[in-house]
């Protein structure tokens, strides 16, 4: 059986979020060869400035798997993320981070305050950047670009 193409999927929430007016930013939640949770930025629609994708995916599995701790997943999103879900990942205890775009202006894995790197982060997971990423930057570059 072939692997599912997580970052694939997430780029789908992407495309989905930005059809939506958000900013297009997708990720999922796997655990093996499944996919646990899925999600899109749903900030302006829940008008609630923690609807990142990656909160909101780390919220369904671990309803999914009725538990706090995401012990053995992996996320798969398409922007590196933000210290409040470099916080939530941590929190979680996620395997493995894999993002699509680097963000220099919000980011905190690579850039910024490089979250994962602090002696007060508890948790540290295994850190892929650039999976999907000429994608990613596209996406959000035609988002933003249609706005201005």
């Amino acid at each position: 059986m072939k692997r599912p193409n997580f970052m694939a999927l997430a780029l789908e929430q992407a495309k989905a979020a930005a059809a939506r007016g958000e900013v297009p930013i997708g990720a999922v939640v796997a655990q093996g060869d499944k996919v646990v949770a899925s999600a899109g930025n749903r900030t302006r629609e829940l008008a609630d400035p923690t609807a990142h994708a990656e909160m909101l995916a780390i919220r369904e599995a671990c309803r999914a798997l009725a538990s706090e701790r995401l012990n053995g997943c992996d996320l798969y999103v398409t922007l590196e993320p933000c210290t409040m879900c470099a916080g939530a990942i941590s929190f979680a205890r996620l395997r493995r981070l894999y993002f699509g775009a680097a963000d220099d202006k919000g980011g905190a894995v690579t850039n910024g305050v490089r979250f994962f790197a602090q002696p007060t982060c508890h948790h540290v997971p295994d850190v892929y950047a650039g999976l999907g990423e000429v994608e990613s930057a596209a996406m959000l570059r035609t988002f933003f670009g249609s706005r201005r």
